[in-house]
């Protein structure tokens, strides 16, 4: 976005800045030949009143003092001022070859500036009558300078040259390129400030939405920036904590309903302490203090504040050893071999409370959805690329066509062939996929069974 600001600015800088300091130079232009013409006719007209009262004395002293007037005007750099007698002799230097018709107008009594490219060297000449003259010849008496209609023969020449006529021109015209550069420069220096204004404040949206998205509700926006971007900051800040209400009355009403759950699972504790069998009084104790410990981890749960899942971290296979050791009991009362292999450690991005969860369910599915007997495999491993740590609970029973959470859509929330409430898989399916990884549902090639795979995303990426 801040390069395109850039482009759309300076654009449109270069396009003002060009119908302005175009027009400009072309005005500087013609204001040099303005000044060089004007200041050749000022010195013709000025040359011809001289001429007019030093021939008009007749002799050759009027000629010596033209021409000694001449050499002072024809310095260096100067235009060149030369006199045409009526006998066609120059006094002064060479002048520039114009055409007949031109001078005869002059000799007529025009004054004219003879057209712009048809002088040699693509200057200008000025030329001027000199009225009441003598032609200068020593035949000539008075009043032969002009003819009996007052017509001069006498012609005051100024040739102005190409370099005098756009004499500074060019300085003119590097100082107008010089104010148009510093003026771009200018506009793509406030461009590229207001557009770091933008794209900072955009940029900040972003990331406050990004930190809502991944769960960090508690991100707010600095209202920085234009009136609309500030506005928008408002409306995320307004959104973040509508969510954050919602969430947080949410886990309350959960944790609420877990609360309720502590006096039946009490009753049960007494009830369980009141057996006369004292074994089985101590095995329906385990079972409810389990119960109490989930119901206390539901409670903690919910009402924990909300995270990002980049900062919940365990490890794996020292859970997985862990549930299953508490599984074991109960896996012998059926027959069951409970296989553990989790030789190397393997920190996931998942909170103990939510792995446990998950380790609780996948277990308790084996045990209570395949027929005694039926062997359990539990398989901890890295990821191909060590971005996950990968979990999978095995069996050698008949698999998810045989029943259970695993038959038919086992992904569809709810639906169980099996009497449960059908959330165990989906429970494991979200906390997979919270943490960046997936469940994946199918057959053991090793054993026969059914075979459930989930990938949870590693605490550390490489």
């Amino acid at each position: 976005m801040r390069r395109q600001l850039l482009a759309l600015i300076g654009t449109t800088t270069a396009v003002v800045l060009a119908v302005l300091l175009v027009p400009l130079a072309l005005l500087v232009r013609s204001h040099a030949e303005d000044r060089a013409m004007t200041d050749a006719t000022e010195r013709a007209q000025s040359v011809a009143a001289v001429v007019g009262g030093s021939l008009g004395r007749g002799g050759s002293s009027g000629r010596e003092v033209v021409a000694g007037v001449l050499d002072g005007l024809n310095g260096k750099e100067q235009p060149r001022t030369s006199v045409v007698l009526a006998d066609d002799t120059v006094l002064g230097p060479r002048p520039v070859a114009v055409s007949d018709d031109a001078l005869a107008l002059a000799r007529h009594g025009r004054a004219f500036t003879y057209a712009p490219g048809q002088a040699r060297g693509g200057g200008r000449v000025v030329l001027v009558p000199v009225l009441g003259a003598q032609g200068g010849g020593a035949s000539s008496g008075p009043g032969q300078g002009a003819d009996a209609g007052g017509r001069s023969a006498t012609v005051v020449q100024v040739s102005v040259g190409e370099d005098r006529l756009h004499a500074g021109v060019l300085p003119s015209w590097l100082a107008v390129f010089g104010l148009g550069v510093a003026l771009m420069l200018l506009g793509l220096a406030f461009a590229d400030r207001l557009a770091a204004r933008i794209v900072r404040a955009t940029r900040q949206l972003a990331t406050v939405s990004d930190r809502l998205a991944a769960g960090d509700l508690t991100a707010r926006a600095e209202p920085v920036g234009p009136r609309e971007l500030r506005q928008l900051a408002g409306r995320l800040n307004e959104l973040g904590e509508r969510i954050d209400g919602l969430v947080t009355a949410e886990r309350e009403r959960g944790a609420d309903l877990a609360h309720r759950l502590r006096t039946p699972v009490a009753a049960l504790r007494l009830d369980a302490e009141g057996l006369r069998d004292a074994d089985e009084a101590a095995r329906i104790g385990d079972s409810v203090a389990a119960l109490e410990r989930s119901v206390d981890s539901v409670i903690r749960a919910a009402r924990r504040a909300g995270a990002a899942p980049g900062s919940r971290r365990c490890d794996l296979a020292e859970l997985v050893r862990e549930r299953a050791a508490f599984w074991v009991p109960l896996a012998e009362d059926q027959g069951r071999a409970v296989t553990v292999l989790a030789p190397r450690p393997a920190l996931v991005r998942v909170s103990a409370e939510d792995l446990t969860a998950v380790l609780d369910t996948l277990i308790g599915n084996v045990l209570d959805h395949t027929p005694e007997g039926t062997g359990l495999w539990l398989t901890v491993a890295a990821g191909a690329d060590g971005a996950f740590g990968v979990l999978t609970v095995e069996d050698d029973g008949p698999g998810f066509a045989g029943g259970g959470e695993g038959s038919a859509d086992v992904s569809a929330r709810g639906t169980s062939g099996a009497g449960s409430t059908g959330l165990g898989l989906d429970i494991a399916r979200t906390t997979a996929e919270d943490s960046g990884g997936g469940v994946t549902l199918g057959t053991s090639p090793e054993h026969g069974g059914a075979s459930v795979t989930c990938r949870f995303g590693a605490a550390t990426r490489p």
